[in-house]
């Protein structure tokens, strides 16, 4: 019978630090109360916040998200009933609505991405510079180990 050795499995240990990673994430949005924020919301506001300033159409977030009409349309009209994002009418054509982030989504991104950072800097405590250099080398390697898997298997199928 074939096993599976877990003691410095590669996948097994990065699961296991992405779970962290991200209960600590949602730990952080249930304490602001975006607990009921899914993670596309999350992108979006993301998106947002990266673009203010600039004119975003629903169209944008369909693009930039691969994600069908209608189901932008119902993920923004959550947001919208939420508090986080709004439509606003566009002189030049009262029938385009460009995307804006309210005040409670601009805190929501901006504690985002404190946590983020705060996060960050904890899983780099203790680690020195050196270290570091070599665990970014070594996860671009096993990336990179993995697309030339991918675009083997590829050729081999065309």
């Amino acid at each position: 019978m074939l096993k599976v050795e877990y003691k410095d499995h590669i996948g097994y240990e990065n699961k296991r630090l992405e779970n962290e990673i991200h209960s600590r994430m949602a730990a952080y949005r249930a304490s602001v109360g975006g607990e009921e924020l899914t993670m596309m919301q999350c992108w979006i506001i993301r998106f947002l916040y990266e673009h203010e300033g600039k004119e975003v159409y629903q169209r944008d977030i369909e693009a930039e998200f691969s994600i069908a009409r209608s189901t932008a349309t119902g993920i923004l009209k959550l947001m919208e009933k939420k508090g986080y994002i709004r439509r606003v009418s566009v002189e030049r054509d009262a029938r385009l609505k460009k995307l804006e982030l309210t005040a409670l989504g601009v805190n929501m991104e901006e504690g985002t991405i404190r946590n983020i950072n705060q996060m960050e800097t904890l899983l780099r405590q203790g680690i020195s510079d050196e270290e570091l250099e070599v665990f970014f080398r070594v996860i671009r390697k096993m990336r990179s180990n993995i697309e030339i898997q991918q675009e083997e298997t590829n050729r081999r199928r065309e």
